[in-house]
């Protein structure tokens, strides 16, 4: 089974991945994270390394055809990124995750230790605004279609256990009966 879990910054598509993967067995693969990793290689600031990206298309599409890449070779995988519902054409369940940009800014402040609010909000919307003009230019992707994604959930009204339990249930359902071909 191929499971994406996609959403903007802070919306918690990292924490239910990894309490998907916990629960189910299955291997995770985060963009995010190897894209944070990235920006820390090279001593930058997310929106500052996203600006690199948008002049060398090399970064994104590398990480991009890496997940694409591991995906499409690995079964009981769960792939997060915001690009991921896209890029796993074959997943057997795509979640989007959403939250207001006030409940993902108090996720991102306390999550990568920005000083407040108001940089929280400079640094996530000028990444968000980064990375919708480098997918729809690398790929022809506007990441507000949220029209490929199977199951679309609000990640400020439910805590991780929660919507993991709805996604347990939409699994449990998966296995039971395969979807059928449109």
């Amino acid at each position: 089974m191929r499971i994406t879990v996609s959403g903007l910054p802070g919306s918690g598509t990292t924490s239910l991945s990894r309490y998907l993967a916990e629960q189910h067995g299955f291997t995770m693969i985060s963009a995010g994270e190897v894209f944070r990793e990235c920006a820390k290689e090279h001593h930058m600031e997310l929106a500052e390394f996203g600006r690199l990206a948008e002049t060398d298309p090399a970064y994104d599409k590398m990480i991009d055809a890496r997940q694409k890449e591991i995906a499409e070779q690995k079964d009981n995988i769960i792939v997060e990124g915001r690009l991921s519902g896209w890029m796993v054409e074959k997943a057997d369940l795509k979640i989007w995750l959403f939250a207001s940009i006030g409940c993902r800014l108090e996720r991102i402040v306390f999550r990568d230790q920005i000083a407040d609010i108001k940089t929280a909000k400079a640094i996530t919307l000028e990444r968000e605004h980064c990375e919708a003009v480098r997918y729809r230019q690398y790929y022809n992707i506007d990441i507000n279609d949220l029209s490929i994604y199977t199951i679309i959930l609000n990640s400020e009204r439910w805590g991780v256990r929660e919507l993991g339990a709805i996604v347990d249930t939409a699994i449990g359902q998966l296995k039971a009966s395969p979807p059928k071909a449109t």
